[in-house]
């Protein structure tokens, strides 16, 4: 996974004195800012969030964010998760900072490389900004943007203060199956979409991005969100591609998931 803060924990834990792959925790070879990126312009992804637990998510209705089930928590009420959006400075000022009051985790989650990492978190006020549409799977092919505040290489432990954002291309489905065979994973081509360089790499999110979109525009021009920021073996290896929750398989369940947080309090 990519949050920063595991990634530091584990490596203090570990007393690592080398460097080493940027794997998110002790037991398990996880990874999750964005690497061979540029910064993004202001204009840009008006709906992406940073989250205090080192991760990133995306505002798709304006009380309620996607992100990664790995960084949510357990599902229940939530009020420690503080969210800031508006911005791509995360010491700007004029940025909105609002807390969460729930968390609904995806029912069966059980680890981050066994699938299912989603999770939606509801905001305490709504915000107006732009919110993200979801991907009905017709739109999962081709070339995809990728954002984060997370690191900028496998062994760095900064965060950036401002929103970095690259390209990636899709990679097939047996292309990250075998890749992540070799590496000791199960990849589940239903519900995980896979995106990077594996010719060249060089390219990928990193520690601090989990929970973020990777998104694409869609023929009307507008984007829409193809994955969540999930796992990875080290980041922008090019036998590694970046493997992301595939936003499409779960939307129903996401939608339903907003419309019964509506009604808690």
């Amino acid at each position: 996974m990519r949050r920063l803060t595991s990634w530091i924990l584990a490596a203090a834990l570990l007393g690592l004195l080398t460097p080493v792959p940027a794997y998110a925790t002790a037991d398990r070879r996880h990874r999750a800012e964005v690497v061979g990126g540029v910064l993004a312009r202001g204009e840009d992804f008006p709906w992406v969030v940073h989250l205090s637990v080192s991760c990133a998510g995306a505002l798709i209705r304006p009380q309620f964010v996607l992100t990664a089930a790995h960084c949510a928590g357990a599902t229940g009420k939530n009020t420690k998760i503080r969210v800031t959006a508006g911005s791509h400075d995360l010491k700007d000022p004029h940025a909105t900072v609002v807390n969460s009051v729930y968390v609904h985790r995806a029912p069966g989650f059980s680890g981050v490389t066994e699938g299912r990492d989603w999770a939606v978190i509801k905001l305490r006020d709504p915000l107006n900004l732009p919110t993200l549409r979801l991907s009905g799977g017709g739109d999962d092919f081709g070339t995809f943007t990728i954002m984060g505040w997370g690191t900028t290489s496998e062994n760095s432990f900064a965060a950036q203060r401002r929103l970095r954002t690259a390209k990636v291309p899709l990679v097939a489905d047996a292309t990250c199956a075998a890749a992540y065979a070799k590496a000791g994973y199960e990849f589940r081509p239903d519900e995980m979409i896979c995106a990077g360089d594996v010719r060249r790499g060089g390219v990928d999110t990193c520690q601090g991005d989990s929970g973020g979109p990777m998104v694409k525009r869609a023929h009307d021009g507008q984007f829409v969100e193809i994955g969540i920021v999930s796992f990875g073996v080290g980041c922008a290896r090019k036998a590694y591609p970046g493997v992301y929750t595939e936003v499409s398989h779960f939307a129903d369940a996401i939608r339903k998931t907003m419309d019964d947080l509506d009604r808690v309090p």
